[in-house]
């Protein structure tokens, strides 16, 4: 009796681990499709994270940075912008901030551009960020560049530039492609070839280039535009690896130049502000 109980017991044990590591894969495939269906419908939580200020606060911090309200042909406020102190203008630049960013603390680009060139500067803002109403979306921020674009100067002939950075520069990339003959020239900080690449990247477990929306397909925008691009790319870049920059810089066929920071983060220009806008001009209007 104690034999044959032993021997169904050892029968038994194939089977009841076979029954476990069924239950273990379904659990961990259950589990799986739980974490794609949330990274799915919730993956504009994880691309915008807008800064949300009062209108009060804007004005408050615009004031202190010597910013003014930029406003479209129904005076609602679209951006901040401060012109250049020597009248007429060489040109305007259009500066579209990166994720988490917003116009009011993008000053230090006025300051750092304006200190070696007369150039008005444009700062948008993008729709859900700072005291803008909206949601952001791939085509809420390509909408509101190209309307913006068009709220710039018009009664002179007057270069326009851009300044992209890290998302901003996915923005810039689509207005270059979408208006390239009113873009004079344009820089990208620390960008990116396609954001499917970056963010397949950071989450490489779930098929991100069948999930993702808003996919700013840089270097496809950049094939309609001939004008100069600079771009920067950084070796400490966490957030935007410089493998991605580089890849939309190699595709580029126009004129272009590259700033490598190997030392550098995220949107990290490691050289004198003034030293290195000073050679963005410079490139933008060598021709």
């Amino acid at each position: 009796m104690l034999t044959c109980m032993s021997q169904h017991a050892e029968r038994r044990k194939p089977v009841v681990l076979s029954r476990l590591l069924r239950l273990l894969i379904l659990s961990l495939l259950a589990f799986y499709l739980v974490a794609g269906a949330v990274v799915t419908f919730n993956q504009r939580w994880f691309i915008y994270v807008p800064p949300i200020y009062t209108s009060r606060h804007v004005d408050q911090l615009a004031q202190a940075a010597n910013l003014e309200r930029w406003t479209n042909s129904t005076g609602e406020s679209i951006g901040l912008k401060r012109p250049s102190a020597r009248q007429p203008a060489d040109g305007s630049v259009l500066i579209l901030y990166g994720n988490g960013s917003c116009a009011v603390n993008c000053a230090h680009y006025a300051d750092d551009i304006q200190s070696v060139a007369a150039l008005d500067v444009f700062i948008l803002e993008y729709p859900g960020y700072g005291d803008r109403p909206g949601t952001p979306t791939q085509d809420s921020l390509t909408q509101a560049a190209e309307n913006g674009l068009g709220m710039l100067p018009t009664n002179r002939p007057v270069s326009v530039y851009l300044v992209g950075e890290s998302l901003g520069s996915g923005v810039a990339a689509h207005l270059a492609g979408a208006r390239p003959g009113k873009i004079a020239g344009m820089i990208l900080l620390s960008p990116f070839n396609r954001l499917t690449d970056v963010a397949q990247y950071h989450m490489p477990v779930f098929p991100v280039h069948l999930l993702l929306v808003d996919g700013f397909p840089s270097e496809t925008d950049l094939r309609n535009y001939r004008g100069p691009v600079g771009m920067t790319v950084d070796g400490r870049d966490e957030v935007v690896p410089e493998k991605f920059g580089l890849r939309l810089y190699n595709d580029y066929t126009g004129p272009k130049r590259l700033w490598k920071f190997p030392q550098g983060a995220h949107i990290e220009i490691a050289e004198p502000p003034e030293k290195f806008w000073a050679e963005v001009i410079q490139f933008w209007q060598t021709k």
